[in-house]
């Protein structure tokens, strides 16, 4: 057949110098490049948004490409096809002859296709007789042949992106569980950090992720992600490697974390100068021989059985269950605000709730309980206090046989609970523990 003259559109539509450029693309096609049209057209879909199509555009190319009879497409075969609109629109879903036309101008600004207008605009083919193809005017597929590859680069190119894009966002996406998670473990736990510090970074970090965000900056806000996990992460690695394997809250020995195990006990106030509540002295003598250790909830709940029965069920199964029962605790013992928050920040609100449930324990014995923890508090602000000796104190007069230490008028048992000691139970291994000791 003879290669059609024209080469600008029909009517009003403009030449441009895109057309011409896709033109000559068309021109440089290799001569024994055959491409399937199927693969081609998985690849500009694929690229679609690089380069500028839309998902109807493509509808419509989907249908060009349908009225080619041949799967294959050769550089030196005859690609035009010229359907009519009303073809298209059946093809192409029904689409209206607007919507049509708006998007066939798409694919031509695109270089998918080429326009070969007839003199009167009208899509057809001329046959010789021996009704081989002479003459043709519609819309020539040739881009589809010479940019094969360019397309099939392009489809490779966002394929990539999407999935750096994907991992990307992923990889924040764990990091942000992983940081919550850890976080509330430390608190849980009782890991001495500025957890408020971190709490703070990671809801700026956070803050910063817009709703649709691109590849750039979730990689550069995961990467700001992942310096604070690696901090908390080290935080409490160091932490684990301190304490003894075999260590949890159902199976340890005695423990006590002191800045300052050298000094003695001193009276407090408010509570009686004989025995410190039956062995403090004895307890703080025996300091050295401890591991420096946080103290187990297990062992506080041995000691200071009374704080179960301000929790509705007498389940306390975290430090934040203590906290919540020390803070129903505050005001039965007649304590101010004021005396408890400076123990909170003074010895941080695991240590002052097991300090508060230690003073419940033993309320017949202490004639004042808010000036005796604001002597306990003055200790601790001089590095001269530990919770571990008072609550040692507690266990060994259950081991002893000692009187019951009832809660204060305050806070009356509740109906049914055991008031002697024989009532509480000590677990073996503490009583074994605890038998090894000194007294």
């Amino acid at each position: 057949m003879t290669h059609p003259l024209s080469t600008t559109p029909f009517g009003r539509r403009p030449m441009t110098l895109g057309m011409i450029s896709s033109q000559l693309a068309a021109k440089a096609k290799p001569e024994t490049a055959i491409v399937h049209k199927w693969h081609v057209f998985q690849h500009i879909k694929e690229a679609r948004q690089v380069l500028g199509a839309t998902d109807r555009a493509l509808t419509i190319l989907h249908a060009l490409l349908s009225f080619h009879p041949e799967t294959a497409l050769e550089p030196e075969g005859e690609l035009i096809v010229w359907p009519s609109n009303e073809q298209l629109m059946a093809r192409a879903n029904g689409m209206p002859p607007t919507t049509l036309r708006r998007h066939l101008a798409v694919l031509v600004d695109c270089g998918l296709i080429i326009r070969r207008d007839s003199p009167n605009g009208k899509r057809y083919a001329r046959k010789g007789q021996g009704g081989e193809i002479e003459q043709a005017y519609g819309f020539d597929l040739a881009p589809i042949v010479a940019r094969a590859e360019e397309y099939k680069t392009l489809a490779s190119a966002v394929q990539a992106e999407k999935k750096a894009f994907r991992v990307a966002k992923e990889r924040l996406t764990i990091l942000r569980r992983d940081i919550v998670k850890m976080i509330e473990a430390g608190l849980d736990e009782g890991v001495p950090g500025n957890w408020r510090w971190f709490q703070q970074s990671y809801r700026e970090i956070a803050g910063r992720i817009p709703r649709t965000a691109p590849r750039q900056l979730l990689e550069s806000l995961g990467g700001e992600m992942e310096k604070l996990w690696r901090e908390i992460r080290e935080l409490l690695e160091t932490f684990a490697k301190t304490q003894n394997p075999d260590a949890n809250e159902s199976h340890s020995g005695c423990h006590i974390q002191n800045s300052n195990p050298d000094l003695p006990s001193e009276p407090e106030r408010g509570l009686p100068k004989e025995d410190e509540a039956g062995g403090n002295v004895a307890a703080n003598h025996n300091l050295r021989s401890l591991p420096k250790r946080e103290l187990p909830l297990g062992i506080v709940l041995d000691a200071c059985p009374n704080m179960r029965w301000l929790i509705k069920g007498g389940e306390i199964r975290h430090w934040k269950d203590l906290v919540a029962a020390a803070e129903l605790a505050r005001p039965m013992l007649g304590i101010s605000p004021s005396a408890w928050r400076e123990a909170r920040e003074a010895l941080g609100d695991q240590q002052a709730a097991i300090t508060l449930a230690a003073i419940y324990q033993k309320a017949d014995q202490i004639n004042s309980a808010g000036g005796y923890l604001r002597s306990l508090t003055d200790r601790a602000k001089a590095g001269k206090f530990s919770v571990w000796p008072m609550i040692m104190a507690l266990l060994r007069a259950k081991l002893d046989g000692s009187k019951p230490t009832p809660p204060s008028a305050g806070g009356p048992a509740a109906p049914g609970k055991p008031t002697q000691p024989g009532a509480y139970q000590v677990s073996a291994e503490l009583r074994a523990s605890m038998a090894r000791r000194p007294k």
